[in-house]
């Protein structure tokens, strides 16, 4: 545990994966000024005020799911690097959102556009976050038939960052045993561990993401994003959400 502004805070170095549909509001699709607004504000408390170094990976299932390509007969390499791009456009926005209201930041892509994004290269990333800088991660692995929930756990790995945050949209405020949304016996794990996570299918993040935290000993943390200073409290130490570690 290391001290920032406001106090100790539990991890130095995050990867916060908030999903495309978070960034939506309600409607689930496309971006929501207010929202995108309240999630910089917020990213930007941990590195302002905590002294945490941030690094974000957003999906981009407000604008397209690869699967749902997929489905429909498209080819499913094309229908994923459609997926990649619409985290481009989540990462533009952030960036956007995040510089209006003074924060440095750098958008790293795994696909090469020079133009509006630098390439991902592992060394230039931690510079940057090193110099107080917020990286934003874009375009997953740069390669299909990945999630960006493994892009995150593969990034959180590369930039040793001690914890990867995942923030959900969906009012479900951690992991539980069955759907709550469904289920009125479903009960909240407030840890849980990996190896449980894997065997009982819990729906925290794809099982080849949660192999790789295991791996390299990253926990992470499953909370409702909706609820505005939870990333916050979480860094404080406060019990919010589920985490995902070895217990």
């Amino acid at each position: 545990m290391t001290t920032g502004a406001a106090g100790p805070v539990r991890w130095k170095r995050i990867v916060f994966k908030p999903s495309g549909e978070a960034l939506a509001g309600a409607s689930g699709q496309g971006l929501d000024h207010a929202t995108l607004d309240a999630t910089a504000l917020e990213i930007m408390e941990l590195r302002q005020h905590l002294d945490v170094d941030v690094a974000v990976v957003v999906g981009g299932g407000n604008f397209w799911r690869g699967r749902t390509g997929s489905m429909t007969g498209m080819d499913a390499t094309q229908s994923d690097h459609i997926g990649m791009l619409g985290t481009v456009m989540n990462a533009l926005a952030l960036q956007d959102a995040l510089e209006r209201h003074g924060q440095d930041t750098r958008v790293l892509s795994a696909i090469e556009m020079p133009r509006i994004a630098e390439p991902y290269i592992r060394r230039r990333a931690v510079r940057h976050l090193e110099k107080g800088r917020i990286v934003i991660f874009a375009a997953g692995t740069g390669n299909p038939f990945f999630t960006t929930d493994t892009a995150a756990a593969l990034r959180a790995a590369e930039i040793e960052a001690e914890a990867l945050i995942k923030g959900t949209h969906s009012g479900v405020d951690g992991v539980y045993t069955a759907d709550p949304r469904t289920d009125a016996t479903a009960q909240k794990y407030t840890e849980v561990d990996y190896l449980e996570v894997m065997t009982k299918g819990l729906k925290v993040m794809d099982a080849t993401a949660i192999a790789f935290c295991r791996d390299n000993g990253i926990p992470i943390v499953v909370f409702d994003m909706s609820k505005r200073g939870s990333l916050r409290s979480i860094l404080l130490g406060e019990q919010l959400g589920t985490i995902v570690h070895d217990v």
